[in-house]
């Protein structure tokens, strides 16, 4: 099986998205298809009989077709044609890539492929690691970026409002100016007259509606054709009958019953003018909502200083390859992932552990891209770039979670498959009933209300409530430290009535320190712990390597004669001393008596932390206690999940003395202690018996077949690449406080959907039988279809900002990190008001 993203062109509206998933899914072999109306994208799996080719062709006749884009190439190291040849076999080999074509005299190779499967810099590195050298033309990297693309889209459809605007105000003053301004149609019709004012509103609005309005009938009418109507179809209708009407009455009134000549032309002007400003005003909003990502992207160097031939220079990141050696100066971005072969420096890693301390780097560790350097200068080897760095890593899991589709959009679906076609035949109604049983003129009625129906119940509004806000909050999650890995596991959260959490890594900072240490009378503790720290540094053992970090280095006596028995403990000879550091039964075995440290040692063990007993020369000289610290920020954790109504429990392979003083400490409602790895996954089940969700928060290896079991995942950010592969949601840095964030914009983002759920079916359910005429028998009030335009691009414009709201939402629990402070400081006062 293989998965496939692809960028859409004509999804305009909830039902388009709808059919573009029934098309995909009625194909044999293809499944998990997901379509994301706000990121124009459809995702989905297929396997055979189904292929790329097949997934494109469906496409185009259902009228959706696969964008595509094109980019060229420079390819070095091509001598023949063999050498093109392979250049050609190897692009074609990419999944997306719908054909290449490489030209030796040129040293170029062109590529159209499928947007949002492959990019153009991918295609690059395939053709590097092939043999042949490859980078971007100077102007070709980002020509397709979806950004760039939607403020193209914005700016396109702003001067199409502004041109359809200025033609169709004429229109509008010559028809209603007489309702605003007592007089005018006396005027017109003693100047130009009315039959040369409505030629020359037959000629404005043919401009508006043959020129910025076309957009509307080159979509519309052929997915009517088709038999599958949208809001192009509505839109291309509804402005049709108007026009037609008018024409008619303007160039061959014979042809109409008496009374019911009128011409609407300002009707059919207007509705293109206000349903362009609307889609206007949404691709605006929409570009909005990928705020985080363009966000995370400008993290991102442009450009590295790496090792060429002829010294270090500076070239573009897509040319960087894997190997290559690269100098960062104080101040700047490191641009891919490294490891450092030179140098020492403090990295500034906050945007991605939100660690406010900069980290200090030297020869052997690992650098990341988008971090910034500090005022060292280092030289380091890259070892990942292009997609393949973290910094691609995390955006592509936040692109991932914006492109999900919630269980509770499946509802929306069933009803926009369904809505358009239903709006036809209830418009086609509207207008046999107002012929039937309308006043006076009811020609004239009939084809108010009728166009009115089908202007007011484009779904629009209905097809962006939940993607939009599934982007803007898991971007914003994605800010604040919390990464949805999995877009539903939004939804899913909201089941959720206990949060398991691993002691391990997850509540503790998963490495012992040495916590107490009391000595004997007549013993220095400082002396003490020098002769216990030389012997301990010959062992390898968690506990020595507390006391070692506890003595803070320094020069050491050298230990003689080391010995380790294991369970125990260890001996060795240190400045002719015979020291012995371990267990209570190791000292009872040499009969060394701790009778008047026993007590301490007691206290310590109920606390559930290691006690280590140290004897020189056969007497007793200290105790010392060593445990796993509780993290900075787990207490609050505890307290405002428990705030959020939630029962929290920890699940440990630590002894039950251990497990029930941390749990004690922290609140903790239920323990689960001296479980074996493979028991975490019956301990979440014995968790989920109440009928509740359950989440398990852990980080190491072993915790991956908890967080694939249990209904939502929450890896920590610092742990093992396995589990965070197997986690629904995945906090960027070890603070537990990230847990009750991810809670909360789960929260606000589903409140949100249902706001704009609520919204949208409320106006359509309102709103299409007043349209209809339903308040004109009793009030006489009959919805103009210009109204209607307004009230359905308003319609959406509400959702998109509604959705947009959940861009200034603050971490429910602060964790101190100064990523966030710099997001806020970058918001006005004006903007965290609204």
């Amino acid at each position: 099986m293989a998965s496939l993203t692809l960028s859409i062109d004509g999804m305009s509206c909830a039902s388009c998205a709808s059919r573009v998933e029934r098309t995909l899914s009625r194909l044999q072999g293809v499944s998990d298809v997901a379509v994301n109306l706000v990121g124009e994208s459809v995702r989905l799996t297929y396997e055979a009989p189904a292929g790329i080719e097949t997934v494109i062709r469906s496409l185009e006749q259902a009228g959706y077709p696969a964008r595509s884009a094109a980019v060229t190439l420079q390819v070095q190291g091509m001598h023949c044609a063999s050498c093109t040849g392979r250049v050609e076999r190897v692009l074609a080999r990419v999944p997306g890539v719908l054909d290449a074509s490489a030209n030796l005299a040129g040293e170029t190779a062109h590529v159209r492929y499928l947007e949002g499967q492959v990019g153009a810099e991918q295609l690059a590195e395939i053709v590097s690691r092939a043999g042949f050298p490859a980078e971007l033309d100077a102007d070709a990297y980002g020509v397709a970026a979806a950004a760039d693309r939607k403020d193209a889209e914005a700016e396109d459809l702003r001067r199409q409002t502004l041109v359809a605007g200025a033609l169709a105000l004429p229109v509008f003053l010559l028809e209603m100016g007489g309702h605003m301004v007592p007089g005018v149609h006396k005027l017109i019709a003693e100047t130009i007259g009315h039959q040369w004012s409505w030629y020359l509103q037959f000629a404005l609005t043919s401009l508006v509606l043959f020129g910025p309005g076309r957009r509307f009938y080159a979509k519309g009418f052929p997915a009517l054709l088709r038999g599958a109507p949208d809001m192009n179809s509505l839109v291309a209708l509804g402005t049709t009958a108007a026009y037609g009407f008018s024409v008619v009455a303007t160039f061959f009134p014979e042809w109409l019953p008496e009374g019911t000549r009128a011409v609407y032309f300002e009707a059919a002007a207007v509705i293109v003018v206000l349903i362009l400003l609307g889609r206007w005003l949404e691709a605006r909003a929409k570009g909005r909502t990928g705020h985080a990502i363009r966000k995370l992207m400008g993290l991102q160097a442009r450009t590295a200083r790496v090792q060429r031939d002829d010294g270090f220079e500076y070239i573009p990141i897509e040319r960087i390859l894997v190997g290559d050696t690269i100098q960062v100066r104080p101040g700047e971005r490191i641009a891919v992932d490294g490891e450092v072969l030179e140098g020492t420096s403090h990295v500034d890693e906050s945007m991605l552990t939100g660690e406010p301390i900069p980290v200090e780097k030297a020869e052997g560790d690992a650098i990341v891209s988008g971090t910034v350097n500090g005022s060292g200068a280092l030289t380091f080897r890259a070892t990942r770039v292009g997609r393949d760095t973290v910094l691609a890593q995390i955006i592509r899991m936040v692109e991932q979670a914006q492109a999900a589709k919630l269980p509770i959009q499946g509802l929306v679906d069933r009803i926009t498959l369904w809505f358009v076609p239903v709006v036809l035949g209830f418009a086609m109604l509207t207008v046999l009933a107002w012929l039937v049983l309308g006043p006076t003129p009811a020609l004239t009625h009939a084809l108010v209300a009728g166009v009115a129906v089908l202007i007011i119940a484009c779904p629009c509004a209905m097809g962006l409530a939940t993607p939009t806000s599934i982007m803007v909050g898991t971007g914003r999650a994605a800010e604040l430290g919390v990464l949805f890995r999995k877009g539903d596991a939004l939804q899913r959260l909201q089941d959720v009535g206990v949060v398991a959490l691993d002691k391990t890594g997850t509540i503790t900072e998963g490495r012992p320190v040495l916590t107490d240490m009391v000595v004997a009378d007549g013993w220095n503790r400082a002396e003490v712990l020098r002769l216990v720290a030389a012997v301990e540094a010959r062992s390898e053992h968690p506990v020595a390597r507390a006391i070692l970090a506890a003595h803070g280095g320094g020069d050491l006596p050298a230990a003689q004669g080391f010995a380790s028995e294991t369970g125990f403990g260890v001996r060795a000879d240190v400045d002719s001393h015979a020291v012995s550091v371990g267990a209570e039964r190791m000292m009872t075995q040499a009969g060394i008596s701790f009778d008047a440290l026993a007590g301490v040692a007691k206290d310590w063990a109920g606390d559930g932390k290691t006690t280590v007993f140290v004897a020189v020369d056969g007497h007793p000289v200290a105790v010392a206690a060593v445990s796993d610290p509780i993290k900075k920020g787990s207490r609050d954790a505890v307290i405002a999940l428990h705030d959020l109504g939630l029962s929290v429990a920890m699940i440990s392979g630590d002894s039950r003395a251990a497990a029930n003083a941390i749990a004690r400490d922290l609140g903790i409602d239920h323990v689960i202690a001296e479980v074996l790895p493979d028991g975490k996954v019956a301990a979440i089940d014995a968790l989920r018996q109440n009928g509740s969700g359950v989440a398990f928060v852990g980080d190491g290896i072993n915790d991956a077949p908890a967080l694939a079991r249990s209904d939502v995942g929450i890896a920590i950010g610092t742990g093992t690449d396995v589990a965070i592969e197997s986690a629904d949601v995945v906090l960027m840095t070890g603070d537990l406080r990230g847990v009750v964030n991810a809670f909360d914009i789960s929260q606000r983002t589903m409140r949100n959907i249902r706001q704009n759920l609520f919204w949208a079916f409320g106006y359509n359910t309102a709103l299409i039988p007043v349209a209809a005429g339903v308040l004109y028998p009793a009030f006489g009030m009959q919805l103009s279809p210009a109204l209607a335009a307004g009230a359905m691009a308003l319609s959406s414009v509400f959702v998109l900002s509604n959705a947009l709201r959940l861009r200034y939402v603050k971490p429910a629990v602060a964790t101190g990190s100064p990523a966030d402070a710099k997001i806020l400081k970058n918001v006005s006062p004006q903007e965290l008001a609204a």
